[in-house]
């Protein structure tokens, strides 16, 4: 495993992200377990949650699995950076979503109990909240700092002037702000590379991409639906149809130079400036051990000139809309 800074921090963290949606709605809680153990195994000591998930509002059910597999000692917890979120509603009453004061530091509370620990390494506002000024949400953040209960702030799914915005106000308290920003990312939804990911440079915050496969459209999907391993419907089918050439040119190209998909299509996002590491979410522990070609997987100039024809990205905003 390589591992690089989270941002500007002096944080290690590997190049992969291990994604824990799957724990619980769709993986067992013993082979979450046994996912989490292994991905120790190979190094991956970065772990990403949040309180929403686990399908059922405010029980947290994701984090109480990852609480439950820290409890089992033998040094997990320590080696483990654990990233959560804040926003989500956790019930129906008012307060208890969005970015208030209140809502972060209950939020928070209930986070450290779910999984069982001290302290949250990445404390990460799952959205944007528009109706809570930034120096509301930096007090709640600077008080859970000085107590020890987190240690840096992070955000997902914001836009790039909420990166500026977020920091020049954290900066003029004095505070370190926003140290890394969850974007979806991947070879098809290149968006952020107009606003997000020129300002997430600029400001030294870490880009951790989710869906780096496209819910699996560049898995290679085409060969699982040939072969009859997968069958498509709803929105996957549509994409699927309307961009059938792209996807299989790009097969066609892993073929060529003798890879699968899924690990060409993480690798390009570890080639990428800005990148920290792309969340993988394996529901088992063989899509975990798929996972782990990319890191070692070293993509060509030619090669990245052959995907940018496939899948044309966006230049920074400031110079896509010039003359």
């Amino acid at each position: 495993m390589e591992y690089t800074n989270l941002g500007r921090t002096g944080l290690k963290v590997s190049r992969l992200c291990l994604g824990t949606m799957n724990f619980g709605p769709k993986t067992t809680e013993e082979d979450s377990f046994a996912i989490m153990d292994r991905a120790l195994e190979h190094g991956i000591n970065f772990f990403d949650s949040a309180n929403v998930y686990g399908g059922r509002a405010g029980e947290g059910l994701t984090e109480q699995i990852i609480g439950r597999w820290f409890a089992q000692g033998g040094g997990r917890r320590e080696k483990v950076v654990i990233a959560t979120k804040v926003y989500g509603r956790m019930s129906d009453w008012p307060n208890d979503q969005g970015l208030s004061a209140r809502h972060i530091i209950a939020a928070a509370e209930g986070s450290l109990r779910r999984l069982q620990t001290d302290w949250i390494d990445l404390y990460q506002m799952h959205h944007v909240d528009r109706t809570t000024p930034w120096d509301e949400i930096w007090q709640a953040m600077e008080v859970l700092v000085a107590q020890g209960k987190i240690l840096y702030a992070g955000s997902s799914n914001f836009a790039g002037w909420h990166l500026a915005q977020a920091n020049d106000a954290a900066a003029v308290r004095g505070f370190f702000g926003l140290v890394s920003e969850q974007s979806i990312y991947n070879l098809m939804t290149r968006d952020i590379e107009l606003e997000v990911l020129p300002a997430a440079i600029s400001y030294g915050v870490g880009v951790i991409p989710w869906s780096p496969l496209q819910g699996g459209l560049l898995g290679g999907v085409l060969k699982e639906e040939r072969e009859g391993r997968r069958r498509l419907s709803g929105r996957a089918q549509e994409t699927v149809e309307r961009s059938r050439e792209q996807i299989e040119a790009y097969e066609n190209l892993c073929d060529e130079i003798g890879e699968e998909p899924g690990s060409v299509a993480l690798a390009w996002l570890l080639h990428q400036d800005g990148v920290t590491g792309p969340i993988i979410g394996p529901r088992t522990a063989g899509q975990l051990e798929d996972a782990q070609r990319a890191v070692s997987l070293k993509l060509d100039d030619k090669v990245l000139e052959r995907l940018d024809s496939i899948f044309p990205g966006y230049r920074p905003a400031r110079e896509n809309y010039a003359w």
